[in-house]
């Protein structure tokens, strides 16, 4: 549960998150502004810094039925850090809404987060157009920019058939992953490397199972790590094998059917970026410019066959109409002959 305690600092410090009034809701006084993680939330500010806490707001909204709205606002350095926090927060009896990007709630709470901003929202009381007073704010609210608006990838391999809703949870610490008793040995993890962790909740005939996978910056760095958590895992509790720089571990009733095929329906697919030209362009093609020097020549061509029927034509027209001017002189259509026979050769 987030705390809704927090220490107020100037507004003009930092840019501010929560806008004045959105969809009839007006702010009833001026919003306090956070600037660490223990004054957002003391219990689990550890977590929220491996989530990349920036700052956060709290502001009370009113309407002039007299209904309060209560709102806290935390931005993160990225979506990646905001989806993290949102799957820390959420709880499984929870139900999914669609406000921003993903949204859930509980009774008057709806906890939702779109780009790198998460937003808790508590009403005094719930009507029909609360989602919809939500979804005005959250297209109000500032956006990350560049690689910090791309969220991770990992949720894309995880099965959805009989998954648990709103279990899914996005790990980038040690705190987070202890928090969340998520049931992976921590030294093994090998946090140093940077990885990143989601952890999905199943329901199957053969009992509970969690998968979860763990995503290297490299193949290479994921191979080792594999022999960590088989060297660790004595007793057999868990399920693992590697897909590409993803490993997929799996806890539970881990040799049963379902089990494997849960396991093994996880498979990395690597997205290969080629920069470099496919093809020949027109300018750089061979064929292309011999067509266009052979096109030339005929231009060229045409363009002599025209003048010589028009010249040629002219001098018709003035042979018939103009006869004896400049046009038509009788040494103009004289031929130029060379008279050989007109000097005998020497015997």
């Amino acid at each position: 549960m987030i705390l809704y305690a927090a220490a107020p600092v100037s507004a003009a410090a930092a840019q501010s998150i929560l806008p004045k009034s959105f969809a009839g809701w007006i702010e009833a006084s001026n919003p306090a502004v956070i600037s660490q993680s223990r004054q957002f939330d003391s219990a689990n500010a550890p977590v929220l810094n491996e989530y990349g806490f920036g700052k956060g707001e709290t502001a009370t909204y009113a309407r002039p039925d007299g209904r309060k709205l209560t709102i806290k606002a935390a931005e993160f350095k990225d979506a990646t850090g905001a989806y993290g926090a949102f799957t820390f927060y959420r709880g499984p009896e929870m139900k999914v809404e669609r406000i921003g990007t993903k949204a859930a709630s509980a009774n008057e709470r709806i906890l939702f987060f779109r780009s790198n901003v998460v937003v808790d929202a508590a009403f005094d009381r719930i009507t029909g157009m609360s989602a919809a007073e939500l979804r005005e704010l959250a297209g109000m609210l500032p956006e990350a920019k560049g690689t910090a608006e791309n969220l991770p990838n990992l949720p894309e391999y995880l099965p959805k058939k009989d998954a648990e809703e709103n279990s899914a949870k996005y790990i980038l610490g040690p705190v987070a992953l202890a928090a969340d008793k998520t049931p992976l040995p921590a030294d093994s993890v090998g946090f140093n490397f940077e990885p990143e962790i989601l952890a999905q909740s199943y329901t199957t005939s053969d009992g509970p199972l969690i998968l979860m996978l763990i995503q290297y910056p490299t193949p290479q760095i994921a191979t080792e790590r594999l022999r960590a958590f088989q060297a660790a895992n004595t007793s057999n509790a868990l399920a693992m094998r590697r897909t590409g720089p993803i490993l997929v571990i799996e806890s539970g009733n881990v040799s049963s059917d379902e089990a494997r095929t849960l396991l093994n329906s996880v498979n990395y697919e690597a997205e290969v970026t080629w920069n470099e030209a496919t093809s020949v362009s027109k300018k750089d093609n061979i064929g292309n410019l011999l067509l266009a020097i052979f096109a030339l020549i005929g231009i060229l061509l045409l363009i002599g066959l025209v003048f010589g029927v028009f010249l040629g034509g002219i001098r018709v027209l003035a042979s018939k109409y103009m006869p004896g001017t400049v046009l038509d002189l009788p040494e103009n259509a004289e031929i130029l002959q060379l008279h050989l026979d007109d000097h005998p050769t020497s015997e």
